[in-house]
């Protein structure tokens, strides 16, 4: 038994439409997430995380956070055929419900490999991998129909270049059946910000950097100012500005908005941005007022930082639905916030009532049978209210209860002041795990899948 899906483009649908509602391609990794370190390691030294999560990452976090919304995700990627691939492979196709069928998998080839650790709310990452053995376009040949594609603009492989042999990449092909193009750009590491990969924006119909990129790409100073330009090159810019909230212009519409972000404590700001980036592409395909659009991308990056781990915290309609119940239930109580919350997202009281009881939520997707990456979460503060800054009150859990070590048993913790041991032969590690059960995800079904792990 699946947790129910909801539908948000339920009245589109037509037997004439297309196949699915979001195309992506890019690179899966496989994402192990340690939380809770007291420090990083030093050199010969050893350090026991209080929380671990694995999930599949890269261009997963999106394709992930898109399905969890109820769009209907296509996603071609190169998978090993290594346990790692196996792993991701399964969780994206059998969990999340992302379609593979333009992915494929190569033998040989190791999937490749990121661990993240994070200690005081930031995080270090060490990756491992190696290029793909194929081209993307000749992995993809010719796209399915898509209402949308999402693509990181490259001065590499530019939108609308002829490949080697004279032919489009994927991304125009699609277009040409007529997707939207919604775009974003990486980080420049050689502080070029080279202006002419701005050009690439006559094929698309979204930008959505955020406030730095927009304004080192454009030479200007203000994320206001950086808007602007930007607007007038693509119908809808989208510039983004972490905690100070998002502004945008939609050009097709006549529309300006800005909106600012929800107050929460963040965690993981890891995958936040492919999180506002689907809610930005749900709610343009869905034809919602822009400052709707704004406001719903931003409650979904806010839920999102809330909890450690990539896709691990992409929420679904589930948890957005216990969010404005929350929400709901604590305005008109004397206080300002809670109210104005209740005033910017009561266009959530068209869709929430038809988002069925079992919806989508958080998974904990994870080799081990545990995910206890959330262990070292700290509680929200104290009087914060329960529909106001914080989200769900189960929000920094995502694992099960009891959360501990992936056999069950407590991860060992020094006592309080006890000096760190010099460096030494490794501990022991902890007792075998007893043989498997039945599968996590059955364990959960009387839950309405609010969790689901499936087993590696």
């Amino acid at each position: 038994m699946y947790a129910q899906a909801y539908d948000p483009l339920a009245d589109l649908r037509t037997p004439d439409a297309p196949e699915f509602d979001v195309f992506l391609a890019g690179t899966v990794f496989l994402d192990i997430v340690f939380t809770g370190l007291p420090h990083m390691p030093a050199a010969g030294t050893e350090v026991w995380a209080e929380g671990m999560g694995s999930c599949p990452g890269g261009i997963a976090n999106l394709a992930i956070a898109t399905s969890r919304l109820g769009l209907r995700t296509s996603l071609a990627a190169a998978f090993g055929d290594d346990d790692y691939g196996d792993f991701c492979w399964r969780t994206l196709a059998e969990q999340e419900h992302v379609d593979l069928s333009r992915s494929r998998r190569f033998e040989d080839w190791h999937s490749p490999v990121t661990v993240s650790m994070a200690v005081d709310r930031d995080r270090c990452m060490v990756t491992h991998g190696h290029p793909p053995p194929m081209p993307t376009s000749e992995m993809i040949g010719t796209p399915p129909r898509s209402r949308a594609v999402i693509v990181a603009l490259s001065l590499d492989e530019p939108l609308g270049a002829p490949g080697p042999d004279g032919s489009c990449g994927w991304a125009e092909l699609a277009r040409r059946q007529g997707a939207l193009i919604f775009a974003d750009v990486g980080w420049d590491p050689s502080g070029t910000w080279s202006p002419a990969l701005l050009d690439q924006l006559a094929y698309c119909h979204a930008f959505m950097p955020n406030a730095v990129e927009a304004m080192a790409y454009t030479g200007t100073d203000t994320p206001r100012d950086a808007l602007y330009a930007l607007a007038d090159r693509v119908p809808l810019a989208v510039v983004t500005d972490g905690p100070n909230g998002a502004m945008a212009i939609d050009s097709s519409t006549g529309e300006e908005a800005y909106v600012p972000a929800p107050r929460v404590t963040a965690l993981d700001p890891t995958g936040a941005g492919d999180v506002f980036g689907a809610g930005i592409v749900l709610g343009t395909l869905c034809g919602w007022p822009l400052a709707d659009r704004l406001a719903f991308a931003e409650l979904c990056a806010a839920l999102a930082v809330q909890e450690f781990g990539g896709s691990l915290a992409a929420p679904g309609w589930g948890d957005i639905a216990d969010w404005w119940h929350e929400v709901r239930a604590a305005a008109g109580r004397g206080r300002a916030y809670n109210d104005l919350l209740a005033r910017r997202y009561a266009f959530l009281d068209r869709l929430v009532p038809t988002v069925p009881v079992g919806a989508v939520r958080r998974a904990a997707a994870t080799i081990a049978r545990n995910a206890d990456v959330g262990k070292a979460a700290p509680p929200p503060a104290p009087g914060r209210p329960s529909g106001g800054e914080a989200a769900r009150p189960d929000a920094a859990a995502p694992a099960a209860e009891g959360r501990s070590g992936e056999n069950g048993t407590p991860h060992p913790q020094a006592p309080a002041g006890t000096p760190p041991a010099p460096p030494g032969p490794r501990p022991a590690p902890p007792a075998a795990r007893p043989p498997p059960g039945p599968p996590y995800r059955s364990r959960l079904a009387a839950h309405a899948h609010r969790r689901a792990a499936p087993i590696g």
